[in-house]
């Protein structure tokens, strides 16, 4: 049977009964996980027809129902889109369908011009529809109706890590709160990759790592998602797809795919909770454009290290835990496969961090950004600036009676003039937030031992 002569219809058949609200009874699933492989090898005992058992603690909603939820796609609940195509915030009250409780959702609507297509969709609602883990997003449901293909899955608080991550508007990410989301992405992995037919996420990326109102890690949108080697096999070669700055090396020159491709990708993102840059970033001079081939060479010497941290954590980290995680990303970054270590590793050396004791203890302080003001400079519109003169730059606040605002910054040695005082910023102070509890509760602040 070819695959391209198999229509929708026969794919998924709840398809055809999206005008009926019932929700379809399960059905007995089979003794190991249906993957997109059993469905694309012609000598396979699964036909398409048995998608269906894959798919049978997923509810079948209607267009109709999604519109409802979502205030008919309102851009109010626009929470954000991809290749996939545009997300909205949902909710479903306690009524819509037996066995539904009531929470807000997230709606996932396939882009028909975008990137990814029908392949994608299907992927997701194979893998998630059977994978449950605490570390991977929960889908909830799944809407196929005409040409209409949708998602329906558990609505993360927080967002992505790239937002949280990357956000120069917003509190940075203190030290022990990107350890526990190394955490939790390298046991979603770990579990992955540790399944009776393991899976290669082949996208991982801090936007597709989602956290909720813990921060607790979720891995989500498993559309390039493929099973990886069984049995006798030695190696699966595809066609390269994912993002620049993210994929394994030997993946992008080869096409060759093993669970050690997302162990780079791995070590790629620990490095952005390291530095806080992005892996690829064309506004940075040409050396350091892309975060690996940068400051890989300079992981294992800790003064070149330190140099290349966070800048927002303002020392408040374990100095012993930087070089720990930073000698890990550089085994996860290693160019030959083998060499680096597989996610069950990963783990362990990553939650022995959080037992460290040596992480700066500040105060308990969060000061908000003033509206109107941009990090690093300062916004003035006419005669406002004429009365006062305050720069903001490189972490110092200086402030003056004459107007204007100096391109040269605070100059604290100027002749026949008193030097002023140096006053530290405090917009980054809230990265000292969980170090002051973490003196208390210890590890348990982030792993409640109940």
């Amino acid at each position: 049977m070819v695959l391209k002569k198999i229509t929708w219809k026969s794919i998924i058949p709840g398809c055809l009964k999206s005008e009926s609200s019932s929700f379809p009874e399960p059905k007995q699933t089979c003794s190991q996980r249906l993957s997109i492989s059993d469905l694309s090898n012609p000598g396979s005992p699964i036909s398409f027809s048995d998608l269906s058992s894959s798919i049978f603690n997923l509810h079948v909603f209607t267009l109709q129902e999604l519109r409802t939820l979502t205030n008919d796609f309102s851009k109010n609940n626009y929470l954000g889109g991809g290749g996939f195509g545009a997300v909205y915030k949902g909710f479903i009250d306690g009524k819509l369908r037996p066995g539904l409780k009531a929470q807000p959702v997230a709606v996932k609507a396939l882009d028909l011009d975008g990137s990814q297509g029908h392949r994608e969709w299907l992927a997701e609602v194979i893998f998630l529809g059977q994978l449950k883990h605490r570390h991977l997003v929960n889908l909830i449901g799944y809407c196929c109706e005409d040409e209409n293909r949708l998602l329906v899955y558990e609505y993360v608080e927080r967002g992505s890590v790239e937002d949280k991550l990357f956000n120069r508007y917003s509190a940075a990410l203190p030290w022990l709160t990107r350890l526990k989301i190394a955490v939790g992405a390298a046991k979603g992995l770990a579990f992955l990759h540790e399944e009776e037919k393991p899976v290669i996420y082949r996208d991982f990326k801090t936007s597709n790592v989602l956290l909720d109102s813990d921060y607790n890690a979720k891995l989500s949108d498993f559309g390039l998602a493929m099973d990886g080697l069984e049995g006798d096999q030695t190696q699966i070669t595809t066609c390269v797809m994912g993002t620049e700055g993210y994929a394994a090396p030997e993946y992008i020159n080869t096409g060759y795919l093993t669970t050690m491709s997302d162990v780079f990708s791995f070590g790629v993102v620990l490095l952005e909770l390291l530095t806080g840059r992005r892996s690829v970033d064309k506004n940075r001079p040409n050396r350091e454009q892309n975060l690996v081939n940068w400051a890989r060479p300079q992981l294992k010497d800790p003064i070149k290290l330190d140099r290349i941290m966070d800048p927002r954590l303002e020392c408040q980290y374990s100095k012993e835990g930087s070089r720990k995680a930073a000698g890990l990303a550089y085994k996860c970054l290693s160019h030959h496969p083998k060499s680096r270590p597989t996610m069950s590793t990963v783990v362990r050396t990553l939650e022995q961090l959080l037992e460290l004791t040596d992480t700066p203890i500040g105060p308990f302080l969060y000061i908000a950004p003033a509206k109107g003001k941009i990090l690093g400079g300062l916004e003035k519109k006419g005669d406002e600036s004429k009365n006062e003169g305050v720069e903001i730059k490189n972490g110092n606040k200086c402030e003056g009676k004459e107007a204007g605002i100096k391109e040269k910054g605070c100059e604290h040695s100027r002749r026949g003039r008193r030097p002023r005082r140096r006053v530290k910023s405090l917009r980054y102070r809230a990265v000292y937030s969980d170090t002051a509890l973490y003196k208390t509760l210890g590890t348990s602040l982030y792993f409640p031992r109940n």
